[in-house]
């Protein structure tokens, strides 16, 4: 697929050197076809996230943020992403969270939060590694739907042969 996807790690302790969550997510997404990416990590300050975001809005059809999502007090990836929002997806981090759980009980210590800046999808991604790859594996069948609809496509959930 020739869209840019971006990756956003979020981290104040993690370099692009010692970063493991955005090529975990890079990984699952080449996984399902992706080939073009921006990648950058930027620390938990919200203006940087912010600046990151819009930034990469500009030139990506999606992006995906990794890192936090969690409760400490320096976790504020939702906080900087939800100003830019122009409209929610809460079903999409709903799905990561409820399909997490099937592996782990901590699932919904991720405060990830997704939506669409413009025609750009955003998801919250958890820092983990392991957590980051299975977000993506648990959007997997939906994200031609989504990126297509974002273009003006139809969706391809009603094209489908079921009967009534």
């Amino acid at each position: 697929m020739e869209e840019n996807i971006g990756v956003l790690t979020v981290s104040d302790s993690r370099t692009l050197e010692t970063d493991a969550s955005g090529p975990a997510v890079i990984d699952a997404l080449k996984q399902l076809g992706f080939e073009h990416f921006v990648r950058d990590i930027v620390p938990d300050d919200i203006d940087l996230i912010q600046r990151a975001l819009t930034a990469m809005a500009l030139d990506c059809r999606a992006i995906f943020t990794t890192g936090g999502t969690g409760f400490s007090p320096r976790d504020l990836t939702p906080e900087a992403t939800a100003p830019l929002l122009t409209r929610w997806a809460n079903n999409l981090v709903e799905l990561m969270r409820l399909r997490g759980l099937e592996d782990t009980p901590y699932s919904h210590l991720s405060r990830g939060i997704a939506g669409m800046i413009g025609q750009t999808l955003v998801v919250n991604l958890p820092g983990s590694p392991k957590g980051a790859r299975e977000g993506i594996e648990a959007l997997a069948p939906l994200l031609p739907s989504i990126l297509g609809s974002l273009q003006g496509e139809s969706c391809s959930a009603h094209n489908t042969n079921v009967s009534p």
